[in-house]
């Protein structure tokens, strides 16, 4: 069984046809790109596979679970890092990864180790403690792919994840995401770089 299937996915947003009759299988392992202009729909089939979007016509399939009947169940087990997030203003990283922790039901000493880590790993460890209003464009996404990533998920969702990010982290992550594969995950990558694709 693949990780994550979709059979003739059709959604329109009033007028705009955004995905007509998508239909694809990805296996654990893989890192599948779903490469495009803006506009061309991969951010609806993204939010149609996280369960933030319900398909019109056809269905999807995340680790076995549809996410149109059970959103919450397919989010509980995926990592998402959205296009241009950001962690909430009024919380520094270490406080937001800490509260992610609590939602993957993670123990306290746990996901502080976590956030530890995932802060040295990409370079933001002097910037734990600041309010996240204060960051960067560049220190925020870091932030975010930790988070995405800080409880291991089998099936992650990243939506452009070198944006804002200096040639040396994006390294990093490029290697992180190689060895993450390696492992038997499975990522679904969203850009509309040609080169970031051939890249990963």
């Amino acid at each position: 069984m693949p990780a994550l299937s979709t059979t003739d996915l059709r959604v329109s947003y009033g007028d705009l046809t955004a995905l007509d009759g998508l239909s694809l299988a990805v296996d654990g392992g893989d890192l599948y790109g779903l490469l495009g202009p803006n506009g061309a729909g991969k951010t609806t089939t993204m939010a149609v596979l996280t369960g933030r979007t319900a398909p019109d016509a056809g269905s999807a399939q995340v680790l076995g679970v549809d996410p149109a009947a059970d959103p919450v169940g397919v989010r509980e087990r995926v990592g998402i890092l959205p296009e241009a997030g950001s962690p909430p203003s009024f919380l520094t990283p270490r406080e937001y990864l800490q509260f992610v922790g609590t939602v993957r039901e993670m123990s306290d000493g746990e996901a502080d180790d976590r956030a530890a880590r995932w802060a040295d790993r990409l370079g933001f460890a002097d910037r734990l403690d600041a309010l996240s209003t204060d960051l960067s464009r560049g220190q925020a996404q870091k932030v975010m792919f930790a988070a995405a990533f800080l409880h291991d998920p089998p099936v992650a969702f990243v939506d452009e994840p070198l944006a804002n990010l200096d040639p040396v982290v994006q390294e990093r992550v490029k290697l992180f995401l190689a060895d993450y594969r390696a492992a038997g995950n499975t990522v679904v990558l969203s850009t509309h770089d040609v080169s970031v694709a051939e890249a990963l």
